[in-house]
């Protein structure tokens, strides 16, 4: 799908090669606010390493990513200020307190004082987190794991959204309760969601992309949820050409 930078996202022709492998593979793809794209595939199909790059964790080996039409490679920064990222293994420091670890963050994001301790009560009061606030990330369940790290993405109040598999170790409250979140902050951000579950993706996103093998093999608004599991069964199956 080809865009332009008055794109919120833009993928042009990304790639990504690792020990001799093609992992992701001429990648084009572009995001605007108010949308939830559901990025969905098997294990292995690309998802958490294209994330990684929009994320500007990793660097494409070619091909651009641009965000408010700013190419990462010349304007690193802007991953920084711009994407709120969740990967898939929360990456919290077991000797801090949920309050501090958010603080830590956000002094990594170049937040002032005031602003950070706004922010930071903002982001637990959002994430029901408060009444953590003050236990160790250590000692933290799987799913409060899962609602710290959301909190972290979300402290700089960043237009563009990426989570990698959110829902990982959340009960069917909190993940209820994810849902209704992902929903409401897509209004106002642009919002990518990796899964591999397609009830995640028919209860949340607006638009569904299908990696397989490293190359985009779906992009469409999310329509009828029998006839996305039959593509996606199609694609994984290897029945859909790239």
């Amino acid at each position: 799908m080809h865009g332009t930078d008055h794109n919120l996202l833009v993928l042009d022709r990304v790639g990504r090669r690792l020990a001799g492998r093609e992992i992701v593979q001429d990648l084009r793809l572009t995001l605007d606010r108010g949308t939830v794209l559901g990025l969905l595939g098997v294990n292995g199909a690309g998802k958490s390493t294209t994330l990684a790059m929009i994320a500007g964790v990793l660097a494409p080996s070619r091909g651009a990513v641009r965000i408010d039409g700013r190419d990462l490679a010349e304007h690193p920064q802007t991953a920084r200020t711009h994407v709120g990222y969740l990967p898939e293994q929360v990456p919290l420091y077991p000797e801090l307190t949920v309050a501090e670890y958010l603080d830590a963050c956000a002094r990594l994001r170049g937040m002032a004082a005031a602003t950070r301790r706004t922010a930071v009560a903002a982001a637990l009061a959002r994430l029901d987190l408060g009444a953590v606030a003050r236990r160790l990330c250590g000692a933290l369940s799987l799913g409060l794991r899962q609602r710290v790290g959301l909190a972290q993405a979300l402290l700089h109040d960043p237009p563009l959204l990426v989570l990698d598999e959110p829902g990982n170790g959340l009960d069917p409250v909190q993940t209820a309760s994810l849902r209704v979140l992902i929903r409401e902050l897509g209004r106002e951000r642009a919002v990518i969601l990796s899964t591999h579950l397609l009830p995640e993706v028919t209860a949340v996103c607006d638009r569904v992309a299908i990696l397989h093998e490293g190359r985009l093999r779906h992009d469409a608004p999310l329509g009828d949820g029998s006839a996305l599991e039959r593509t996606f069964l199609a694609i994984a199956a290897g029945a859909v050409a790239a």
